[in-house]
Parts: C-alpha cells; structure tokens; sequence
C-alpha cells in the first residue's frame, strides 16, 4: 500500500518546502532580496536599477509566507523604489514608473499565487485526513494481546505522503486458534483499496466459520471473484493477491500455514536461529480463478513447530525487493538469522530500519509486516503499537 516526507506549513496552512537550514533560508530570503536591491541600486551607476531583486522578493514569499507577509513583502519591495527614486531626486519619469508598476503587478500576482498554495495545502490536508481514516478502517490496529500471543503489526508506504496501498494483515482469535493474513494486491490507486477490503472482509468473517486454512482460502477466492463481476473497477480482475494464511492453535505449539504465492515467512527462534518456512508445494496467488488447471495441490498447507520464545514473522515482497545501490536484493534470512530480540516490535523496527539501511533510505514498494510472538513461561506482558511509518525525506 501506498510511504513520506511531511513538508512543514505556517500558522495559516500554507505549505512549505524545504526542511531544516533550507527553510530558514527562505524565510529570511525576500528581506535579504529588498537590502541586495537597495545595495546595488545605491552603489552602482543611476543606468543600473535594483528593480529585479524587489520584483523577486514577493514572488519568493508567496510559497512561504502567510498571505499577510507576502502582502507585506511586496509592500516593502514597492517602497523601496519609491525611497530610492525620493533619496536620487529623481523626477518620476516613464522609467520610475515603469519600475514601481512592475514591482506592484509582482506583487499582486505573488498574493494570487499565494492563494493558490494556500487551498492546495488546504485540499492537501483533507486528503490527508481522509487517507488516515481509510487507513484505520482497513488496517485497524490489531488488540494488543491476541489469544496468548504477542503481536506487532507496521505499515510501511514507499511514497511521501501515501497512507494505504496494495498490502494487507490482519490476525484474530478464532475458535479454530488465532487466525492470521499478510497479502499483497497486484495492483495500484483506489482499484487495489477496493481489492483490499474485499479480502480483509472476507477474511474477518471466514476466520470464524470456516474449519480449515483450505476452505478459507476458497472463501476469499469467491469472495475476489464475486467482487470482480461487481465492480469493474476492482484490480483483482486484471491481477491477484499473493496471500500467507496462517493458523497457531491455543495451546498445541505449532502453526499452520497455507501459501498462495507469497514470500516465505520467517519464524525466530529464541535462540538466535532462524527458519524460512517454505512450502511443500507452491500454490497460485488468490484471483487468477485457474485452480483446475494447476497440477499440484490446490492448497498445499504446512505445519511447523511453533516452541516458547519464538516470533512467527510475515512480510509483502516489499521487503524482498528492496536493492542497494548495486541491485542487491535484501534477503531478510540473512540480515535477521543470529539475532535476538525481546519481542515481535522489536523485530519489526529492526526489520525496517535494516531495509532503510539496505536501500539507502526509500524503497520503490509499501511493506506490510506482522509479528506473532509465543511467549515464554513467565514473560511479562508486553504493549506495543502499530504505526503507519511515514516517511521522512532524506
């Protein structure tokens, strides 16, 4: 699903760009313009005007400043001729004029430009409240202890300013164990949303009733298929969702997985020692509708222990395909084996940061991950949250 670098704004909404040293800069910009133009127009021959450097002055507030200032700024850019041309006694030709005309035409369209940016950050802020609503909508953030099991969740977007994507999790407790779902919809904008919920909802209601990880995935098979005849908008008619369904039931110390063309999950040892649970069969991703022609098992489902202290970690190809500078992909089996953490969050942020670390620090995909940890004999409980990362520019 769709990360981001949040770019500041002033009291009045207005967006800014730049961050840090960069914007002070623009700040104090448009003053300094106004004294550069009165400088030259002091020191160098009358043939010679400052009239460009008060013309910019306004024109470099308007994206900056509130209306106000810029307001302000083109005021102070026009008095300036006025006092230059008052200071050289210098009567008020059609070169004068022409001067202060232009400084104050510049400065009318700075405030018209100013209004602009103001709406866009204004629309640019609805879009982002209305992104954050969806986002807890279709990703809510998961109870903070799931029958007996610890549970972390991140959502990652590869995009500044992108909330929700293709990718999915979702984990419950079901009279069948704790059910769980990570997946990754083939597809991108509203169509992939759409596709989105159509799964999580057909998992949250099938997790409950349906016996086995086979009939499961049958009901979210039907459930794309019949969203698809619906809507011709839906993604998962020209695509398909790569799945994980896993399975852990209450007390018996294993996991169930059934994989429908997903990235291997990882289980963590408590010890160090690391497990890519690959398997037996490979399976096709959920939507293709080509079930009868695949000549394997249509739902081939593996069973590994699952001891005290280990953590069950699920991820979206966007970790996968991460790449440094030189192409290499991130192989998280490799980054993660030999290393200990406290808990599923702990595993996660070590995960993300890593990938940041890998790929320079952006990605060209979202990244949905979830961690079920089994806790220990004693093991206090633990709180832990489930942010939607944004992030940051560079």
């Amino acid at each position: 699903m769709a990360g981001l670098g949040r770019q500041g704004g002033d009291a009045s909404g207005t967006t800014e760009p730049g961050d840090g040293a960069g914007r002070q800069v623009l700040r104090v910009l448009p003053a300094l313009l106004i004294l550069l133009g009165l400088v030259f127009d002091v020191l160098t021959p009358p043939r010679f005007t400052g009239s460009p450097f008060f013309s910019a002055a306004p024109l470099i507030a308007a994206p900056v400043f509130s209306f106000l200032a810029t307001a302000v700024t083109g005021v102070a850019a026009s008095g300036a001729v006025v006092a230059l041309h008052l200071h050289n006694a210098v009567d008020w030709k059609a070169d004068a004029l022409t001067e202060l005309v232009t400084v104050v035409t510049v400065s009318g369209l700075a405030l018209l430009i100013n209004r602009v940016v103001r709406r866009s950050g204004e629309r640019l802020a609805s879009a982002r409240g209305i992104a954050e609503a969806a986002q807890r909508a279709v990703l809510p953030t998961p109870a903070e202890r799931i029958g007996g099991l610890h549970v972390s969740a991140r959502y990652e977007a590869a995009q500044a300013d992108a909330f929700i994507g293709g990718d999915l999790y979702a984990v419950q407790d079901t009279p069948y164990g704790v059910r769980l779902a990570v997946g990754d919809v083939r597809g991108k904008g509203l169509g992939a949303v759409e596709a989105v919920a159509v799964v999580l909802g057909a998992f949250r209601e099938a997790a409950d009733t349906e016996p086995t990880l086979e009939a499961l995935a049958e009901r979210l098979e039907r459930a794309l298929a019949r969203e698809g005849v619906r809507r011709d908008s839906l993604d998962a008619v020209e695509g398909f969702t790569t799945c994980v369904l896993g399975e852990i039931p209450a007390g018996a110390g294993v996991l169930r997985l059934l994989n429908r063309g997903h990235p291997e999950p990882l289980l963590l040892y408590a010890d160090g020692g690391l497990a890519v649970l690959e398997p037996a069969e490979p399976a096709l991703p959920l939507g293709l509708g080509l079930g009868e022609l695949w000549p394997g098992p249509r739902d081939p489902v593996g069973e590994w222990p699952f001891p005290p202290g280990s953590t069950l970690l699920l991820y979206t190809d966007g970790v996968t395909e991460a790449r440094d500078a030189a192409g290499v992909f991130y192989d998280p089996a490799a980054r993660l084996r030999g290393r200990v953490f406290p808990g599923p969050g702990e595993v996660l942020g070590a995960l993300s940061s890593d990938v940041r670390r890998h790929t320079g620090g952006g990605t060209t995909d979202d990244m949905a991950l979830l961690a079920v940890g089994r806790p220990e004999e004693g093991q206090p409980e633990r709180r832990r949250t489930v942010p939607v990362v944004r992030r940051e520019e560079e």
